[in-house]
């Protein structure tokens, strides 16, 4: 499998928000780093009704 086509930039964003390391966020499959980005978008949210 090929690395995602992101920039260093956006791949350090992704880890820094997923607490992944950078070199798991650039060999996941698309389809799971759209779900785990919606996922935490998903929990953001739900904080920033509570608050």
């Amino acid at each position: 499998m090929k690395p995602l086509q992101i920039s260093a930039e956006t791949a350090q964003k992704f880890a820094k928000s997923l607490n992944l390391p950078l070199e798991q966020i650039m060999h996941m499959p698309q389809h799971i780093l759209i779900a785990k980005l919606a996922e935490v978008q998903k929990e953001e949210a739900s904080k920033a009704e509570k608050d």
